[in-house]
């Protein structure tokens, strides 16, 4: 007998043609607080076994679909039309019902994470709809936290904050895992992962494929995920712009090949505009951040980075590379004064910069600028995005309200976001909209050093490349240097220079044509 359980749906009907078990949504329209329709007469159907894919641009509607499968729109959005089916009965999505036949990953599983819960904790709490005894519980989110590759015994305990963006994710994704469900949602659940942490959550999602049982729908705009896994794919918006062969899933690509695509721009840029800092001087050795000596420890006091040097040149693009957890974000927020130094010293534009953010001087925090991994927390939930790009733009550069204003909608179209975004609230955005927004709010006041923490892993690949086209015409145009932690090759490889993080120290490899 073949793999596929009798009756089983094939090619998504079941043998008498019927809908298959399995969720079907037919005619499905959403709109938004004006009227206009965000998802427009949408079918889609999964049956028991499959995993569907939605792709498309930033914006076009890919979480709101799935928000509106969960019956869990957010304010201002509204289900105007469609069915939505599960096993060929209209599902009436419950909290109950979800809390029983559900698991959900969300696309901002950091701020997801219950600040006050452990890892362990975390994957306990969807055990409970499972009906396990209380006593083998612990011992399966264990499990879980070890089937997504992190050792229980170091991380069970761990807070959200004592995570990485990376192991945050995939506690989220143990969590979702955990009680075996039914439908399985998945938003953008590889953005953070390394290669290695990649295959792993690839292979357990080709496991529960394999079982048969459960329905899985995956929103991503990684090419290789989505081919590798999905045995069919609904494109939401625009056509996608052409790119590049996707590389095979979850493959560990070579780590120290490294293909450079341009050379880093010359020192004597042209002049910045308005509001731009630049170092006094343009020679050569005069570098925009300067750092001897560095050492971080992670929260629980164990070393994490030891006697880091590093250098970034003025219209410098630097990426930084490693597994996650081995310190990259944190080296970043320690640069931006958000976090703890146990030693070391730095200079900023050649004057001593001082660890903590509030010693820093006006000067010094318009030259620096940091985009984190979670804009979601980034941004204040309860002001207009507009709100946002002012703030800097009125107490940086002291723009006055009209100017602030101006110069806040050239952002938004600079990364590509259209004015009417400047009304909106952080949760009225997509993902790829937020990373998008918080880009902007850290080029508004003019940075002579931009800190990027994988700021293009939640956007599609068109978004990415014209975030990555804008950076690269600041720093041709400004003289912007750009210092990235990012797991993404296409990033990697527009830097000169690539640091690479391994065992608690950098190794410094400046690009050539083809280093192996």
């Amino acid at each position: 007998m073949s793999g596929r359980a009798a009756g089983q749906a094939v090619n998504g009907r079941a043998p008498d043609g019927r809908a298959p078990d399995g969720l079907t949504v037919s005619g499905l329209t959403v709109t938004g607080p004006d009227g206009a329709p965000v998802v427009r007469d949408l079918d889609l159907s999964a049956a028991r076994g499959e995993v569907l894919a939605l792709t498309g641009p930033s914006g076009a509607g890919k979480t709101t679909v799935l928000r509106a499968v969960l019956g869990a729109l957010p304010p201002g959005l509204t289900r105007a039309a469609g069915r939505v089916e599960w096993d060929r009965a209209p599902l009436s999505a419950t909290r109950h019902w979800r809390r029983r036949h559900v698991g959900y990953l969300g696309q901002d599983p950091s701020s997801a994470l219950h600040p006050l819960l452990t890892a362990r904790a975390a994957v306990l709490e969807p055990l409970r709809a499972l009906g396990l005894p209380r006593a083998e519980r612990p011992a399966r989110a264990e499990r879980m936290l070890a089937e997504v590759g992190l050792e229980p015994a170091e991380f069970a305990g761990r807070l959200p904050h004592q995570l990485s963006g990376g192991q945050a994710q995939r506690v989220a994704l143990a969590r979702a895992l955990a009680a075996d469900p039914d439908l399985l949602i998945l938003d953008e659940p590889t953005s953070a992962l390394d290669p290695a942490a990649l295959a792993t959550a690839v292979a357990l999602i080709r496991r529960r494929r394999a079982e048969g049982r459960s329905v899985t729908l995956v929103v991503s705009h990684d090419g290789s995920v989505v081919t590798g896994l999905a045995d069919r794919i609904t494109r939401l918006g625009a056509p996608p712009a052409p790119s590049a062969p996707a590389a095979p899933v979850g493959a560990v690509r070579p780590a120290d090949r490294i293909t450079r695509l341009g050379a880093p721009p010359a020192p004597s840029a042209p002049a910045a505009p308005v509001g731009a800092v630049r170092p006094a001087a343009a020679g050569p050795a005069d570098a925009v951040l300067a750092a001897d000596g560095l050492s971080l420890d992670r929260p629980d006091g164990a070393p994490l980075l030891g006697g880091v040097r590093m250098t970034v040149a003025p219209g410098e693009f630097v990426a930084v590379l490693g597994p996650s957890g081995c310190g990259k974000s944190t080296l970043l927020r320690a640069l931006a004064g958000l976090c703890p130094v146990r030693a070391g010293r730095a200079t900023l534009l050649g004057e001593p910069l001082p660890w903590p953010v509030r010693d820093r001087s006006v000067r010094a925090l318009r030259a620096l600028a940091l985009v984190g991994q979670d804009p979601l927390a980034a941004l204040n939930p309860a002001r207009p995005v507009a709100a946002a790009l002012r703030r800097p733009l009125r107490l940086l550069r002291g723009l006055d309200r009209a100017a602030a204003s101006a110069e806040a909608e050239r952002l938004l179209a600079a990364v590509g976001l259209p004015a009417d975004t400047a009304h909106r609230r952080p949760a009225a955005l997509s993902g790829g909209q937020r990373q998008r927004v918080a880009l902007a709010r850290a080029l508004a006041a003019g940075p002579a050093l931009l800190l990027a923490d994988e700021i293009t892993a939640a956007l599609d690949a068109e978004a990415a490349e014209r975030v990555l086209d804008l950076l690269d015409g600041l720093r041709r145009d400004t003289g912007l240097a750009v210092l990235a932690v990012t797991h993404d090759e296409a990033v990697a490889a527009r830097a000169d220079r690539v640091l690479r993080i391994d065992h608690c120290t950098i190794n410094d490899r400046r690009k050539t044509t083809d280093v192996r």
